[in-house]
């Protein structure tokens, strides 16, 4: 009798432990989130990844029922960052926003960045593509691109550039590629490179257009990295119609979660950022901000389309020469 009582009581915490475990995933899709979600940007405030990400962090405020907010954890070109997301818990409450600049340049510049950039994460949705702008502060004695070339060449060892990150950087040394010999500053972050041009203290800036277009009207836009002129950037040609033929380099968003995060809620965060994305108020506020429009892909298409990204990234820091800070 004892042994049917114990073999009874095995079969049914058996069934019930069963139950539990196919249940998980249901729970983690039905609850979450049942408290704040936060978005690692491995950048300071004010740089063009913050900037698209507060925007993405409203919008799924209201469509997740919980708040969701961004927290900057810049330094090391956006490795410090980055790596804390890498070890965050994978349950759904901590996110990154990756970039370029931290999941296909850093691992190409970095002997050990501290995370690896595709065992690490999974990628839900890419936000958005970040063109960058080449300007001159408000004293600086050019007026074009043109101009800024014939100045360098004049002056080989004279022109200093604001750089605030390491994809401005990559722009400079295509330009050096060009014979446009320029020297880089390097700053922790877009503000305390606007803050240096418009102060007269470097003469040229390179860094995004959606930080660039904050000081519309003081900076001087000289070229941008498009292969076309940008709407959010009137009057500006880009550097292909300057004399720098196929010149083009544009930087990216990409939301992602830490490895291991359940496939229900990496889905319920997919099919919210995508219809904040088709929003044409998105589409909007990302070409005012001065970010282009990426085309959706799947799972697989992005995750090829990153693979592909590091690559070719990896390809032009050789090319190059550019070595870590």
């Amino acid at each position: 009798m004892k042994c049917l009582i114990r073999r009874r009581l095995l079969t049914g915490l058996t069934a019930l432990a069963a139950l539990v475990t196919a249940s998980v995933p249901a729970l983690a899709q039905g609850e979450w989130p049942t408290k704040p979600v936060r978005i690692i940007v491995a950048y300071p405030a004010g740089q063009s990844t913050d900037i698209a990400t507060r925007y993405f962090a409203e919008k799924l405020t209201h469509a997740l029922g919980q708040n969701v907010f961004v927290e900057n954890r810049p330094g090391a070109s956006g490795n410090i960052g980055t790596a804390a997301a890498a070890r965050a818990t994978p349950d759904g409450y901590t996110l990154v926003m990756g970039a370029n600049g931290t999941h296909a340049m850093n691992p190409a510049l970095f002997l050990n960045p501290g995370f690896d950039a595709e065992k690490d994460f999974d990628p839900i949705v890419l936000t958005a593509l970040i063109p960058f702008a080449i300007s001159a502060a408000p004293s600086a004695p050019v007026n074009s691109l043109s101009e800024l070339i014939a100045l360098a060449r004049s002056k080989p060892d004279k022109v200093d550039v604001a750089i605030p990150s390491v994809t401005g950087q990559l722009v400079l040394e295509m330009l050096k590629q060009h014979n446009v010999p320029l020297f880089p500053v390097k700053f922790k972050g877009s503000a305390d490179a606007m803050t240096a041009a418009l102060g007269g203290h470097v003469p040229i800036l390179i860094d995004t257009v959606a930080a660039t277009r904050t000081q519309l009207g003081k900076i001087k836009p000289l070229a941008v990295t498009t292969l076309a002129p940008l709407a959010s950037m009137p009057g500006v040609k880009t550097a292909s119609e300057q004399g720098l033929p196929n010149f083009t380099l544009a930087a990216w968003n990409v939301l992602m979660v830490p490895k291991g995060v359940p496939a229900p809620i990496q889905a319920r965060l997919g099919a919210e950022m995508k219809k904040i994305l088709d929003l044409p108020e998105t589409h909007k506020a990302l070409s005012d901000l001065g970010f282009e429009r990426a085309q959706p892909k799947t799972t697989a298409e992005l995750v090829a389309w990153l693979q592909a990204e590091r690559r070719n990234f990896a390809q032009l820091i050789q090319a190059a020469q550019m070595k870590p800070e």
